[in-house]
């Protein structure tokens, strides 16, 4: 949508080997005084530069745009979206399969409740075109936002930051979510201490909690993590990244519909699954319900001819695509290479982040026993906290306590994560609802 930014940090999105964005600080908005957030137009500008000024000019390159894989069982091919024409692919190495954690996006997804004819249902995507080309009695003057993901939220902040009033605005919220807080990811030099003591207020919240409840509890008062609404436990976690005042002006939003999910969206009423809500004549909803990643079951990376991208570590998948890659590039062995590359699951539940930063954890120790691996780590670009661990004055005394105290409390992490991911387990169990 033409308002989508980054969640996190630019630095630590895009190939190891091109620079997204300089580094530059926010000085206005609601990023203010933290690393920049790369826009849609600047990122597709981005991979433009990288096609064009590093893979083609490299000669081993061949780019097929507006065409997408159309491999059967006779076969590899490509196929163009524009002509239909079909272009065979030998197949001489290895296929490099990226569609499993597939996004599903507003304006191509089916919803997932009736829309009677009459009622004005539109997306993100098409949101400001609505908003600019209506006029009269047609303009829109009340939206009804729908969904409490990332896409939503920054639908609401987009309306208010345009001018819309916050009591013009009527969000759907099914669950409440936990929000990652954006101010302790980030990898300047001048956030050592918010970034890498607040990893280690990290590690010592997964060290210390009893209960997934407990945790995520200590991880709010650390402030890892950010709710909306102070009165009420999130139930939802799928890693979405805000800042502070996001959250404070999404606080003036007074009209929350908290009634479950949208069932039915008829003229002048919405019907949802704990009731129905009247809808002004002049309101337009936006469903911004699309799940952002499709989460199947983890599978092996290494796959014989084909390698299957997945997160490596939480929440960071283009480190995770660039390590996939250099183990490919450096280790023969598919055993080994699977072995570096255990896909971490995407938490869809409070329960399962426990279980997901187990596996996140255990294959940083894991890179750290390779010597090759663990010094390309310490180069790359999207490995921001390894550099300025790494870099830290030795003769810095906060900065080495705050070290210190990180590995301390990774350990102690280590050793009480698979209490919480059991814990979990066991309040997830059939009789016990999530």
């Amino acid at each position: 949508y033409p308002f989508v930014t980054l969640h996190q940090p630019s630095a630590f999105y895009g190939v190891n080997s091109m620079e997204l964005c300089g580094g530059r600080i926010d000085t206005a908005g609601l990023n203010r005084g933290l690393q920049e957030l790369a826009s849609g137009a600047e990122i597709s500008g981005y991979f433009h530069r990288v096609m064009n000024q590093h893979l083609l000019p490299s000669g081993r390159v061949r780019y097929q745009p507006l065409s997408h894989y159309a491999g059967d069982d006779d076969g590899h091919a490509i196929e163009s979206l524009l002509s239909g024409k079909r272009t065979p692919v030998r197949v001489r190495r290895k296929i490099v399969d990226a569609k499993h954690y597939g996004p599903t996006v507003p304006s191509t997804h089916t919803p997932r409740f009736t829309v009677d004819t009459g009622a004005r249902l539109t997306t993100p995507n098409t949101l400001p075109d609505i908003i600019g080309t209506a006029s009269g009695a047609t303009a829109p003057r009340h939206f009804v936002v729908l969904g409490a993901g990332k896409t939503a939220i920054d639908t609401c902040t987009w309306l208010m930051e345009s001018g819309a009033d916050a009591d013009a605005i009527t969000w759907v919220v099914p669950r409440d979510p936990w929000l990652l807080n954006r101010a302790v990811q980030q990898n300047g030099e001048a956030f050592f201490q918010a970034a890498i003591g607040g990893q280690a207020d990290q590690m010592e919240a997964f060290a210390r909690a009893t209960s997934i409840d407990d945790l995520f509890l200590r991880l709010e008062a650390c402030g890892m993590l950010l709710r909306i609404d102070r009165g009420r436990t999130p139930t939802m976690f799928h890693l979405a990244t805000v800042t502070g005042p996001e959250v404070e002006l999404l606080r003036r939003i007074r009209h929350v519909v908290r009634l479950g999910r949208v069932v039915a969206l008829e003229p002048g009423t919405m019907r949802l699954e704990g009731g129905a809500v009247p809808l002004k004549a002049d309101s337009v909803v936006v469903d911004c319900t699309a799940s952002a990643v499709d989460t199947p079951p983890p599978q092996p990376v290494f796959q014989g001819e084909r390698i299957v991208l997945q997160m490596l570590r939480l929440p960071q998948p283009a480190f995770s695509a660039a390590l996939i890659a250099y183990v490919e590039a450096h280790h023969a062995d598919e055993a080994k290479g699977n072995l570096l590359c255990r896909p971490v699951p995407f938490p869809r539940t409070l329960q399962d982040y426990p279980r997901s930063m187990l596996a996140s954890m255990t294959n940083q120790f894991r890179w750290g026993q390779d010597p090759d691996l663990r010094r390309w780590i310490r180069e790359s670009r999207l490995d921001g906290f390894g550099k300025l661990v790494a870099g830290a004055d030795r003769d810095d005394a906060a900065k080495q306590a705050t070290i210190a105290r990180l590995k301390e409390q990774s350990v102690a992490a280590m050793a009480n994560l698979p209490k919480l991911a059991a814990g979990a387990d066991r309040s997830a169990a059939p009789g016990m609802p999530d």
